[in-house]
């Protein structure tokens, strides 16, 4: 199954997030098929970016958001 969600970047007590598509067996971290944004918290107010385009097309596919990323991308289309 498809998950859409974030995989951890940066360094320690620096988190930077991209938002892949990616299997769901495969380790956060690990093998993905597609990046479709990034997202850092650290900003104030918190920078995100998603190509809403691949995101919905990956749905269509079956692709399943999780929570966090599910937000952003709602968050994106009010944008």
């Amino acid at each position: 199954m498809l998950k859409i969600r974030l995989r951890r970047m940066g360094a320690k007590k620096a988190p930077f997030y991209r938002i892949v598509v990616a299997e769901s067996r495969f380790a956060r971290d690990g093998r993905f098929v597609e990046e479709i944004g990034t997202y850092n918290p650290l900003k104030d107010p918190a920078e995100y970016t998603i190509d809403l385009a691949k995101a919905e097309d990956w749905m269509k596919k079956g692709a399943q958001p999780t929570d966090k990323a599910k937000a952003l991308i709602e968050k994106a289309k009010k944008a």
